[in-house]
């Protein structure tokens, strides 16, 4: 974990703030568009935020978060508790919905959903490709960053309010793309299945608040065997295996525990994992706060 100070709390729409981390210890980690960090809150919770500033400013972070109405404590602490000056623990940077080279880009943002195209489309710009936006929200005034991307980019910026004009039509955009492009898409799930309707999987690359809905075989216990210790840890068929780690002493970082966020990474040494994140686990590791095991072992690199 880095140690930070936040040096600014700033509100940038409805029902949204901008925070400023400042390295409390020197230069922070490095990072690329698309990464975010674990934020380690005073009320002990931990909450996952896309970095939305400036990659090359390696003094400070910047995270923008939105007041969830049904808060489980986390939006709600930063928005009412939350003040400047405090220390703040962030982790390094991860990044799983990293922006791959091409020579078009068509970003999509939904919401709160801006945060990580914002550096992506700054990057693709710079990088000399062609380069759009569509920014989709309810209102002007609800959705963080808007002016400033106007401001900064000009018309390669459509910001769509919905209140005004509805619901922006997917398929005449994917019409205009051309053969190379590639689209990125962060928003609400329902938008993110209208897009995974609209434009072609293998040039489509979304980033979930919330793992999509999907279906699995029931549960079955199995054994994991970690491989440092030689110790093997039941999981029970009600449990996950997170949680059969930490209960038997490995404390194995987690987030979200939705397989969204990907702080609970684990190698994988042997054994066939049964992957249920939102993710995509690379080749030998897995997630284990939603994934599982096919019975009856599988060895862990801890």
């Amino acid at each position: 974990m880095q140690r930070t100070v936040l040096e600014e709390v700033e509100p940038v729409a409805d029902g949204v703030v901008s925070l400023v981390l400042r390295g409390a210890d020197g230069p922070l980690a490095p990072w690329e568009p698309g990464a975010h960090v674990d934020l380690a809150l005073p009320n002990w919770l931990v909450r996952q935020y896309s970095l939305c500033g400036d990659p090359a400013d390696r003094d400070s972070y910047r995270v923008a978060v939105r007041h969830d109405r049904l808060s489980r404590g986390g939006s709600e602490y930063v928005h009412l508790f939350l003040r400047t000056g405090r220390t703040l623990e962030v982790s390094l940077p991860r990044n799983n919905f990293p922006l791959l080279p091409a020579p078009e880009y068509l970003f999509i943002a939904g919401g709160i959903g801006i945060t990580p195209i914002v550096p992506m489309l700054t990057a693709a710009i710079e990088a000399g490709a062609a380069a759009t936006l569509v920014y989709v929200g309810r209102s002007m005034a609800t959705m963080p960053f808007a002016n400033e991307l106007l401001a900064t980019h000009g018309n390669r910026v459509r910001v769509h309010p919905t209140e005004a004009h509805g619901k922006p039509d997917f398929t005449a955009l994917a019409a205009t793309l051309g053969p190379h492009a590639r689209v990125y898409c962060c928003g609400p799930g329902s938008m993110l299945d209208v897009a995974e309707a609209a434009f072609p999987a293998q040039r489509l690359h979304l980033e979930r608040f919330r793992p999509a809905v999907k279906e699995f075989a029931p549960n079955q216990p199995f054994e994991v065997q970690c491989a440092r210790s030689g110790q093997v840890v039941p999981v029970g068929a009600e449990e996950s295996m997170l949680d059969a780690l930490n209960h038997a002493g490995y404390r194995v970082p987690s987030g979200c525990r939705e397989g969204v966020c990907g702080s609970c990474e684990l190698t994988v040494v042997e054994g066939e994992p049964e992957h249920r994140d939102d993710i995509g686990a690379p080749p030998g590791r897995m997630y284990c706060c939603v994934s599982r095991a096919v019975p009856p072992r599988l060895v862990i690199d801890l």
